[in-house]
């Protein structure tokens, strides 16, 4: 399997301009559970191109951004410049370099499945702070809709090592063992893409586990998706909906 840390270097590009975002009323919500209160400053780990960063930066938070990719890392400085609170570091989940106790909520998005769990966790207990959080959270893709499920279809056909890297497989047990022996709440947002024919294709190529323009099997692959999109679209537009799932408690 391809390293977790370069996997993603040759889609930045579409994993910036067509990856999910995520609900504002995330940020909201856990201001009310005070799980975030003015002035603290939040660790992004496998902060990616920033996409999470962003929506904590926006409500005036400081974030380091934790991220092992090198094209990644950049490219989060690039479009997150405008924040003087980000701040990016060449480190991963199991070695931050963070120093110790210093981190007040520690955030995490679709990156967490690439974490061995075990050292994680004893890396993000050394730089958080006592009674501090953690929150993971990321989009988990709907396939309810007879688009949907066509979609679910083509992934798979066309998809490497799509089942061993699906979100899905990260289930409540695996969160509450993370968490033990503190516990864990779950709290979920529905989310959604509306897109175009090339925003369609370039979501597909947003992920790791699909062929990429210079692949061979690339143009099976837009074949399929062609004919799907014009068989679901409505007004020119495709609709995929998501749930945010959002794990959040304390480690100790």
């Amino acid at each position: 399997m391809q390293n977790s840390t370069s996997r993603f270097s040759n889609r930045v590009e579409d994993y910036v301009k067509y990856r999910p975002h995520y609900p504002a009323e995330m940020i909201s919500f856990l201001e009310q559970q005070s799980v975030l209160q003015p002035g603290m400053l939040l660790a992004d780990i496998g902060s990616g191109t920033g996409i999470s960063s962003e929506l904590f930066l926006q409500k005036g938070y400081a974030v380091l951004g934790v991220e092992p990719n090198q094209e990644m890392r950049k490219k989060s400085e690039e479009l997150l410049k405008g924040y003087a609170k980000f701040f990016a570091v060449d480190g991963t989940a199991e070695h931050t370099t963070l120093e110790k106790h210093c981190i007040d909520v520690i955030i995490a998005g679709q990156a967490f499945h690439w974490f061995n769990q075990v050292t994680t966790r004893a890396e993000f207990t050394r730089i958080l702070k006592p009674e501090g959080y953690v929150i993971l959270f990321w989009n988990e893709r709907m396939t309810n809709s007879p688009f949907e499920k066509a979609y679910e279809q083509l992934i798979e056909k066309h998809g490497n090592q799509y089942k061993e890297l699906n979100h899905r497989n990260i289930d409540i047990a695996v969160i509450e063992q993370f968490f033990h022996p503190a516990g864990v709440t779950l709290t979920e947002f529905a989310n959604k893409q509306v897109f175009d024919y090339n925003g369609l294709e370039g979501r597909l190529l947003s992920s790791s586990y699909m062929p990429t323009r210079e692949d061979a099997r690339y143009p099976s692959m837009v074949a399929d998706l062609k004919q799907l999109f014009g068989q679901f679209q409505e007004d020119g537009h495709i609709t995929i909906h998501y749930t945010t799932r959002m794990y959040w408690g304390r480690l100790m």
